[in-house]
C-alpha cells in the first residue's frame, strides 16, 4: 500500500462522512440516527484500513512527515466529530467536522509525500508512536472544540445565547488538554532517553509551550465563571498557536537545526 492507492481509501470515505453530516443536517438526528451511524463508522473504517495496511507496507509507524499527521488527522477528526455528536446530538457540528477531514483528506490527495521508509536512530524508540498520535488526538479534540466556539460567537451575534454550548465545549478542551499534557510528558521522557535533555526551547517545543498555556487560560476564565465573547475568543486563537506550531515551524530562525521539523 502507497500513496498511490489513497484516493481509493479517502474518497469513499469522504463521501460517506460528508452524507453523514448532510443527512444529520437536513433530517435530524431523531430520524436519521442509524443512517448517520452507518456512514459515519464506514468512512472511519475505511481510513482505519488505509492507514493500518500503509503501516504495514511502508515498514513504519505513518507518523514522520507532514503528509502523514495529516492522514491521522483528518482520521481523528471524523472520529472525535462523529463522538461528540453521538453524545451532544448537534448535526451542524458532525458536518463541520466531517469538512474539516475531507479537507486534510483532499491536501493529501493533492500533494501526497512519498519518502524512505527510513527512520532515524532516535525516531525508533517506543515514545515516537505513543507521543505522535496523542498529539494529534487532541489536535483533533481542540478543533472541534474550535468549531463549536465559532457556532457560539456566530449564535450571539445573531442575538442568540447559545449558553449550553459551554459544557460541550469545556468538555472538549479539559480532554483534550490532558492528552496534550501526556504528549508532551512522553516527548519529554523520549528527549531525555534520546538526547540526554528534557526540554531544549527549540521553535516547536517552544510553541507547544505557548499554544498549552493558551488552552490553560481558557480552563482558569471558565473556572472563575466567566462566559464573555473574549474567553470564547481565547480557542480560535490557541488554535490559531497550535496550527502555527504544527505546520510553521520551519519559518522560525534556527528552526533548520530543530528535530521537529517533517522530513
Amino acid at each position: 500500500m502507497s500513496w498511490s492507492e489513497f484516493p481509493c481509501f479517502a474518497i469513499p470515505a469522504a463521501l460517506c462522512w460528508l452524507a453523514a453530516g448532510l443527512l444529520a443536517c437536513r433530517a435530524g438526528p431523531a430520524r436519521s440516527g442509524r443512517t448517520v451511524d452507518v456512514l459515519m463508522l464506514a468512512g472511519i473504517a475505511v481510513f482505519a484500513v488505509f492507514i493500518a495496511v500503509f503501516w504495514r507496507d511502508l515498514e513504519r509507524p505513518p507518523l514522520r512527515t507532514m503528509g502523514e499527521t495529516r492522514l491521522w488527522y483528518a482520521f481523528f477528526m471524523a472520529a472525535a466529530g462523529y463522538v461528540s455528536y453521538r453524545r451532544w446530538r448537534y448535526p451542524w457540528l458532525l458536518l463541520l467536522s466531517a469538512l474539516v477531514a475531507t479537507a486534510f483528506a483532499a491536501v493529501n490527495l493533492l500533494k501526497p509525500e512519498i519518502h524512505s521508509i527510513a527512520l532515524m536512530p532516535a525516531l525508533q524508540s517506543f515514545f515516537f508512536i505513543p507521543h505522535v498520535i496523542i498529539y494529534i488526538y487532541a489536535y483533533a479534540l481542540f478543533g472541534v472544540a474550535t468549531l463549536a466556539a465559532v457556532a457560539l460567537l456566530v449564535r450571539r451575534r445573531k442575538g442568540g445565547d447559545g449558553r449550553e454550548l459551554f459544557a460541550f465545549i469545556d468538555d472538549l478542551v479539559h480532554i483534550g488538554f490532558g492528552f496534550l499534557a501526556l504528549g508532551l510528558l512522553l516527548g519529554a521522557i523520549w528527549a531525555k532517553e534520546a538526547w540526554g535533555h528534557y526540554w531544549s526551547w527549540d521553535p516547536k517545543e517552544t510553541l507547544a509551550f505557548v499554544t498549552g498555556a493558551a488552552y490553560l487560560v481558557y480552563i482558569h476564565m471558565r473556572h472563575q465563571g466567566r462566559e464573555d465573547n473574549l474567553v470564547v475568543w481565547t480557542l480560535p486563537a490557541a488554535f490559531a498557536l497550535l496550527l502555527l506550531g504544527w505546520f510553521g515551524t520551519s519559518l522560525f530562525p534556527g528552526a533548520q537545526g530543530s528535530l521537529h521539523l517533517y522530513s
